[in-house]
Order: structure tokens, then C-alpha cells, then sequence
């Protein structure tokens, strides 16, 4: 199924990752309209940061923050949560091609439980697979080259995860949506 229209990436439907629902039901009632998004590229030495408009229509590359301590790095996005109004968080799920989870899933687990308690609002992991590629497209289409680049690309990774799951909260209708993604739940 592929929903952005000009582009080389496909998303992927995940049969385990099913609860876009499970996230919308957690959003504060009429927060369309009032909060915008935050979506995270998170690896291991740098968070991609992404930001939507309050109406949820436009996704935005932010900054990328260089990974320090765990405590820093939650700091430094509870800035950018309150400065964005955010009123939810978008983290990607660095998936395997067959759909698999790796090792690096469970350390974003680890991450999005440890934001869980640091924020308190609700957490969407979403398949993140060739976003990292698709950034390195889009910043060969924008000229970015050297530094410029390189700081830009993980922030161009965390928009593209925050475009995927703004297309899929439009075309899904509210109910019984069966999307790839996953609320985070306690205990996970």
C-alpha cells in the first residue's frame, strides 16, 4: 500500500503493530485543533525532531539533538514538547525489512518507556523502515550538502515518520483502524 503519492518508499501494513486507534482514544478530546505532533527519530548518538501544525496537516523538520545522558536528552525534548505545545509523541520503530523486531527496537522501547514517565503523554512507535534512505533522498532534493546535511538528516527522518502517521490518521477512518502502529502500554 504505498499512501505518499510521489514518493520511492512504501509503507508497510504491520499486523503486529495495529493500535492507531488505541492512540487516537488516548489524545485529549479536541486535541486536533489545539496540540500539534512531535515525532522522534531516536538513535544512538543523535534525536531527529519533527512537528506538526495544531490541525495535524503539515509536518516540519525541527532540530537534531546530539544524545548526551538519558536525563539531558529528556530535558531537552520536554523544552521542545512545551515550547510545540505538543500534546503527543511519535517515535520510530527501527523495524527489520521482513517486519521483525531487532535489537535496536528494544532499546526504542526502552526509550519511549523512560519519555513515558518523563512526559506523560501519549506515545506512538511507528514503522520507521527506510526513513534514514528517504531522508538522504529528500536532503539530496533540498541541496543540503556537508554539515548543513548531516544535521539536518535525522530531522528529516523524524518528518518523515510524522508524515507517514499524519497520512494514516486522515485516511483511516476513527474507528476500527487496522494501520501500522503501536501505543505504548505499561509493562512493554
Amino acid at each position: 500500500m504505498e499512501i505518499l503519492e510521489n514518493s520511492r518508499r512504501k509503507l508497510h501494513l504491520l499486523p503486529i503493530l495495529s493500535n492507531l486507534q488505541a492512540f487516537r482514544d488516548a489524545l485529549p478530546a479536541k486535541a486536533r485543533g489545539r496540540r500539534t505532533l512531535l515525532a522522534l527519530d531516536v538513535s544512538k548518538t543523535a534525536i531527529g525532531l519533527a512537528g506538526s501544525d495544531p490541525e495535524w496537516r503539515l509536518a516540519t523538520p525541527l532540530a537534531t539533538i546530539r544524545r548526551n545522558r538519558l536525563k539531558n536528552d529528556l530535558a531537552a525534548l520536554q523544552g521542545w514538547l512545551e515550547a510545540r505545545e505538543a500534546g503527543a509523541v511519535i517515535i520510530g520503530l527501527p523495524l527489520n525489512m521482513d517486519g521483525s523486531e531487532g535489537p535496536r527496537c528494544q532499546s526504542i522501547r526502552q526509550f519511549a518507556r523512560d519519555a513515558d514517565l518523563a512526559f506523560g503523554l501519549p506515545i506512538l512507535l511507528w514503522d520507521e523502515r527506510l526513513t534514514t534512505f528517504a531522508a538522504g533522498e529528500r536532503a539530496d532534493e533540498m541541496g543540503l550538502k556537508g554539515k548543513k546535511r548531516a544535521e539536518m538528516l535525522d530531522a528529516l527522518a523524524a518528518c518523515l515518520i510524522l508524515e507517514d502517521a499524519i497520512a494514516a490518521m486522515a485516511l483511516r477512518p476513527k474507528r476500527n483502524d487496522q494501520r501500522g502502529s503501536e501505543k505504548l502500554k505499561p509493562n512493554q
